[in-house]
């Protein structure tokens, strides 16, 4: 059974870890090293991670029994000009032994659940940004959600993400 917990400063290790096996596993055939290791600091060095924590980005970590097998990253965005809550999934990855057993469905179901939990009956949206050659796009299909938008966008060094913005209407 897997458990998902909020995870605090003290699971940033954690979180750092997996992401060197998780993100390196999903990106190793799109990403070039040198935009995977710019990345991989960017996103996954521990002040980054500390970083994000103070910003607002509520971690959560899978639990399959003691081991962790994956770990989800939501923020709150603000209201739209429609007046619908925005939040965005910036991360949700599942260690590839754990792949195919719920854990990425459990992580977003939490996300659903955090949501939820701050928006009460307003109305809001999920948001993430994922690359369009990622596998995940046809998973994030599947659960409902579609694309907002294309584009590359920046991300320093010369290097873009090239990422559909997918959404999901609660």
């Amino acid at each position: 059974m897997i458990k998902i917990v909020k995870a605090g400063v003290d699971d940033l290790q954690k979180i750092h870890d997996m992401a060197q096996v998780v993100f390196r596993h999903t990106y190793r055939e799109i990403l070039s090293p040198e935009q995977m290791e710019y990345m991989m600091d960017w996103m996954y060095s521990m002040p980054n991670l500390e970083k994000q924590l103070e910003e607002g980005h509520n971690y959560y970590l899978a639990y399959d029994g003691e081991q962790t097998c994956g770990y989800v990253s939501v923020q709150y965005e603000g209201a739209d000009g429609n007046g619908v809550e925005v939040f965005h999934l910036h991360k949700i990855y599942v260690m590839p032994d754990s792949q195919g057993k719920h854990v990425g469905m459990s992580l977003f179901d939490r996300v659903i659940a955090h949501v939820k939990d701050q928006v009460g009956d307003m109305p809001a949206r999920i948001e993430l940004n994922v690359n369009k050659f990622n596998k995940s796009v046809e998973f994030y299909r599947h659960i409902g959600m579609r694309v907002l938008l294309e584009e590359d966008f920046p991300i320093g060094n010369g290097f873009y993400k090239t990422d559909y913005i997918m959404g999901l209407d609660l």
